[in-house]
């Protein structure tokens, strides 16, 4: 008997070597779209109902003052931000006057080729 025991501790020994994930359930089990659908329904159901959460001007408005508050303490992440502004603005005003530049010049450059009397 004491065989046949160690036996059985051995075989289950091996199948707890396996550490396998427990099997999804519920809203783990379902895909996106299932889950999107459902929740839904839902967020319906608590409109019709009357209980859904819905922001006025004024809390929507402190919610993105919050928020510009923390993005704001970065002070590298706002001068990367100001940098590649004035860089955009800087190279688009810089490919206005080239475009400008060129345009007169080929206008004068036309102008003399067309007064040659060949």
């Amino acid at each position: 008997m004491a065989t046949s025991k160690e036996g059985g501790k051995s075989a289950s020994s091996g199948g707890n070597e396996q550490k396998s994930q427990p099997a999804k359930r519920g809203f783990a089990a379902m895909d996106q779209n299932q889950q999107r659908q459902i929740a839904s329904k839902g967020g319906q159901a608590a409109h019709q109902k009357g209980t859904a959460h819905e922001f006025d001007s004024e809390e929507a408005r402190r919610a993105g003052q919050k928020g510009g508050e923390v993005v704001s303490r970065n002070r590298a992440h706002m001068a990367d931000i100001g940098r590649k502004g004035g860089e955009s603005r800087q190279s688009a005003n810089r490919a206005a006057a080239a475009a400008k530049a060129g345009n007169q010049a080929g206008a004068q450059a036309g102008n003399r080729q067309g007064g040659k009397a060949e």
